[in-house]
């Protein structure tokens, strides 16, 4: 039992170290809680991807961006999108594809990878670059990674937990909906 409350203990310590918002998080806080409201003024949506336990933290992001903040959002979670994008266009190009179909100008674009390694995801973000779309990275294991290149505003998880890094990025992404619920322009 020692074994195992010793780990709950340090399990528990790194999570709540890592949620800790720091003031350069504060700061990205507000600025893409100032870019939603923009979305929002603008009638433009947000479009939000990720890849497995990242895709439902992405569902679950915009099904409550679009109830409760009023603020147009989808996601592709579709078994049927991304199984045929997936067989047509390669498993690396599926979500750049099914952005050329569903993005437009103006869009906010939220990539979530956990590495910052998932080809799908930087595929997507270089074809953004070139887009008149502003693009948002939640990513993990710390430091400068491949897809954090791309975004305007890049949430970075300094751990290489993939539990502690998922949960970090529901608790940034829920905090974003609460905001933009409770302090609506």
């Amino acid at each position: 039992m020692k074994k195992i409350d010793r780990f709950i203990k340090k399990y528990n310590h790194s999570y709540l170290k890592l949620a800790n918002i720091s003031s350069i998080d504060q700061l990205k806080i507000n600025k893409l809680y100032k870019t939603i409201l923009e979305i929002k003024k603008k009638n433009k949506k947000i479009i939000i991807v990720g890849n497995g336990g990242s895709a439902a933290i992405a569902s679950h992001f915009s099904v409550d961006m679009t109830k409760n903040s009023k603020i147009r959002c989808i996601n592709f979670n579709e078994s049927d999108l991304l199984t045929c994008f997936a067989n047509d266009y390669g498993y690396q190009n599926w979500v750049k594809e099914a952005l050329r179909f569903y993005s437009d100008d103006g869009d906010l674009v939220i990539l979530i990878s956990s590495s910052g390694k998932s080809k799908n995801m930087i595929n997507a973000a270089k074809f953004l670059k070139n887009r008149k779309n502003i693009l948002i990275t939640y990513t993990g294991f710390g430091g400068k990674n491949q897809l954090s290149k791309y975004g305007k505003i890049n949430f970075i998880v300094n751990s290489k937990n993939y539990n502690h890094i998922e949960n970090v990025h529901q608790y940034l992404l829920l905090l974003m909906v609460d905001l933009a619920t409770k302090f609506k322009s």
